[in-house]
């Protein structure tokens, strides 16, 4: 037998070509990653993202910017961190941990400095998804008792208030309204009112039954960022102030939520994942312990719709939990 075209030849030759087409393939992913960074890179120049990632072993809030990668963490501590958002001079940062046992909501300087408490709810009582108002002085937050609650509290902890039922709030630059989603019969609807809880009025009609609507204020105040179902897929909408011209961003067919604005209004950022798992308890509770970094990456559109990718260097390492990509404001 030829020994160029035995059992022993085929063998060497399987294994060198396999490892050429390995290093074939990671040569072309190490080409696609450059690419897409010489193609959006630049135009998120300047720009940092509040993430949370799992890069440490458990939940944190990182200050990562989407261009370059370069990454601060904030919190560096053993609990789980969520929920981060940027108040408006960007000088401290928002966000909700459970390191005394529940879900309650903290403040610290924009380095991770000078961390304090804010509210002192005990279990099962959950604080998500912070909001500043635009004078910096009121953050309304949602809380989850068993009931959806929307709450306020001054950044120093002081006059703390139940404002009204509902979730995901979200209050306008202003001051003067507050975005929020409540469920009307099989699903969820978008709302608004006034920020002391008065004069609501409903915007949407159709009823997302997947939940995550998370409505976002664009920086002028005359739009309205939130998901809604299409199919059993969650995508990206806009509306004006007044639900009005609505318009469908994404058309991605997996789960698309938690949109943020940037500061100039050009982009949207908002997480991607392939499964509602918040839907059930048991689901929900397996996707936080097995910690996967591959499940929910951030992406980012123009505020039209178009261009919309994957974050490269956030398309691995980011939590599973349902915060924003919030952008740092200018």
């Amino acid at each position: 037998m030829d020994k160029e075209t035995g059992p022993a030849f085929r063998a060497a030759y399987s294994v060198k070509d396999g490892l050429f087409r390995a290093k074939h393939c990671l040569a072309s992913l190490a080409f696609w990653i450059a690419l897409s960074a010489v193609c959006h890179g630049g135009e998120l120049a300047g720009h940092q993202l509040l993430v949370t990632t799992v890069r440490t072993g458990n939940t944190e809030v990182f200050v990562i910017a989407p261009e370059t990668g370069d990454a601060q963490n904030l919190t560096r501590h053993p609990a789980e961190d969520r929920y981060p958002m940027w108040s408006p001079d960007g000088s401290k940062v928002a966000f909700t941990s459970n390191r005394d046992s529940t879900f309650n909501l903290y403040v610290m300087e924009a380095d991770g400095s000078n961390v304090r408490q804010l509210t002192h709810e005990k279990p099962p009582a959950v604080c998500y998804l912070p909001t500043w108002s635009g004078d910096g002085k009121q953050i309304v937050f949602g809380m989850d008792t068993g009931k959806g609650l929307i709450c306020s509290v001054a950044p120093d902890g002081s006059n703390f208030k139940v404002i009204s039922e509902g979730r995901d709030p979200s209050i306008s630059p202003d001051g003067m309204k507050i975005a929020f989603t409540e469920r009307v019969n099989v699903g969820f609807c978008l709302f608004v009112m006034d920020a002391d809880g008065e004069n609501v009025r409903q915007l949407t009609t159709h009823e997302n039954e997947i939940g995550a609507v998370t409505p976002i204020w664009s920086p002028d105040g005359k739009k309205i960022a939130y998901s809604d179902q299409v199919g059993e897929a969650l995508e990206i909408f806009v509306c004006d102030a007044h639900g009005k011209n609505v318009k469908q961003l994404t058309s991605l067919g997996m789960i698309s939520s938690s949109a943020a604005w940037s500061p100039d209004g050009k982009w949207i950022s908002f997480r991607v994942t392939d499964t509602a798992y918040w839907k059930s308890p048991t689901e929900r509770e397996r996707a936080y312990q097995e910690r996967r970094a591959d499940k929910r990456p951030v992406w980012v559109m123009r505020a039209d719709g178009s261009d919309a990718h994957v974050v490269e260097v956030l398309r691995y390492q980011c939590a599973i939990d349902g915060s924003r990509a919030a952008w740092k404001p200018e």
